[in-house]
């Protein structure tokens, strides 16, 4: 059996042959500012790293919230993807009306099986909501699960700070053996 050499071209010419980056909801409407103060200014530069460094499979989950008052309701201009995503080269692109990126438009266990993909690396938005409830998902379906923490942010919510809530959901994952929290740096 004769095995050619990969092309400087190839998608899977790293370590991440087996990984596929998943951007959750980096949408236009999470700059409303009905969403209160929010943690890590620098996400958006650390997703645009990662974004340009992946060389894997890359996938881009939209929120379409089905609340007529949401600025991510889809036919608003909150819910298009920041310019950050502009130009992107995605592999796979679907919405999902609930938390999970595993319950979307579309069957992403099974895309992400049919190819190969075990590992799972996740940023966006927010950290304790979807970034989080996505990565417990992907953990509990055996998938080896990064969470990117520099690249995703929270707001406020109730009695919490956003950088209590980032904090919480780090502890969360790591303590509960759903994910590895790693940083940009880490990943590129």
């Amino acid at each position: 059996m004769t095995h050619s050499a990969p092309t400087e071209n190839s998608r899977a010419k790293n370590a991440h042959a087996n990984s596929a980056l998943i951007l959750i909801d980096v949408q236009r409407g999470f700059d409303d500012p009905s969403w209160g103060k929010r943690d890590n200014p620098d996400a958006e530069a650390n997703i645009a790293r990662l974004l340009a460094s992946w060389t894997g499979p890359l996938v881009l989950v939209r929120h379409d919230s089905t609340k007529p008052d949401s600025p991510l309701r889809p036919g608003q201009d909150g819910n298009r993807f920041k310019p950050e995503l502009d130009g992107a080269n995605a592999d796979l692109v679907f919405a999902k009306d609930v938390n999970s990126a595993f319950h979307g438009e579309v069957d992403l266990d099974a895309w992400l099986r049919g190819r190969g993909i075990t590992d799972v690396v996740l940023a966006g938005i927010q950290t304790n909501m979807c970034v989080e409830t996505t990565a417990r998902v992907g953990g509990n379906l055996g998938y080896r699960v990064k969470v990117v923490l520099d690249a995703t942010f929270t707001f406020d919510l109730e009695d919490l700070t956003a950088d209590q809530l980032s904090a919480a959901t780090a502890t969360n994952l790591r303590g509960g053996g759903f994910a590895e929290v790693v940083s940009t740096d880490d990943v590129v």
